[in-house]
């Protein structure tokens, strides 16, 4: 890739991380305030973690998205109230996607009613983010993910990519979703640079709930993490080149998945750039 191209990525950068009991000391720690941080939410501990975490990076000066998964939300009520807390804590950005919770916590099974719902109250949300799957979701066919985009376009104002770690499919799912004149920017997911015994031990320390749920669903993901010299992020930031920085492509930067491992990948960002000079 080239130098500059991959600088620009680098410098626009999402670190996605969970709010275990120790996030807040390792992003204070390693981040900088430049840096967008984005908060998952898991479907066991609900969405009080997310929004205290949120509220909390907050107040110490980041950009924070909070994921607001819709089926994590019992009713228009709760929705109200989610809302208003994060506004007052400064939050104009969140990342709504359906989520896992089986079954949903109220009323809302998909993020499409959750998305009109926000438009309804005058959009209090800048930005509003949405899923993609370059890889294919588990439970929904890929057509169907793709016409979802083209579905919430009108309520969002970006995508998230899931990760995906084949270059042809990454270069393939991005000309689809711009040939269905879906023209929202995107963030392509990558994971960090991922140490097999630390994700285990964030498996153990957060429970069963969300990693074990991860893990068994994206069992080939592990082993690519898992496997000696299986996965390098620059390696496949290396090969995707065309696909990222083709004008066509709109990606707009790059949502680490840090897996809480928030020092190790802020330290890869750092290092990739000091060797392209920048």
């Amino acid at each position: 890739m080239g130098a500059a191209g991959l600088r620009a990525l680098l410098n626009s950068v999402r670190y996605e991380v969970l709010p275990a009991r120790a996030t807040e000391d390792k992003v204070l720690a390693h981040v900088p305030r430049d840096v967008v941080v984005t908060v998952t939410a898991s479907p066991v501990k609900g969405l009080e973690p997310t929004l205290d975490l949120a509220g909390r990076l907050a107040a110490h000066g980041y950009r924070v998205v909070p994921h607001v998964p819709a089926r994590l939300l019992r009713d228009d009520v709760h929705l109200k109230e989610v809302t208003g807390r994060l506004r007052e804590a400064g939050v104009d950005d969140v990342f709504v996607p359906a989520g896992d919770s089986d079954p949903p916590a109220g009323v809302y099974d998909g993020a499409l009613p959750v998305l009109r719902r926000l438009s309804e109250l005058g959009s209090p949300f800048v930005r509003v983010g949405i899923t993609g799957y370059p890889e294919s979701h588990p439970l929904i066919h890929d057509d169907v993910t793709v016409q979802a985009m083209w579905d919430k376009r009108e309520h969002a104002t970006y995508i998230v990519s899931n990760l995906c770690f084949d270059p042809r499919v990454l270069g393939d799912w991005l000309a689809r979703v711009r040939r269905r004149d879906v023209t929202l920017p995107v963030h392509v997911g990558v994971a960090g640079p991922v140490q097999r015994a630390k994700l285990l031990a964030m498996a153990t320390k957060i429970g069963v709930g969300e990693s074990t749920r991860f893990l068994t669903k994206h069992a080939s993901w592990f082993v690519r993490f898992a496997a000696p010299g299986g996965y390098a992020p620059e390696r496949l930031l290396s090969r995707t080149q065309e696909a990222l920085t083709a004008p066509s492509a709109g990606v707009a930067g790059l949502h680490l998945f840090t897996f809480n491992q928030i020092a190790e990948t802020e330290r890869w960002r750092r290092a990739l750039l000091d060797r392209l000079g920048g």
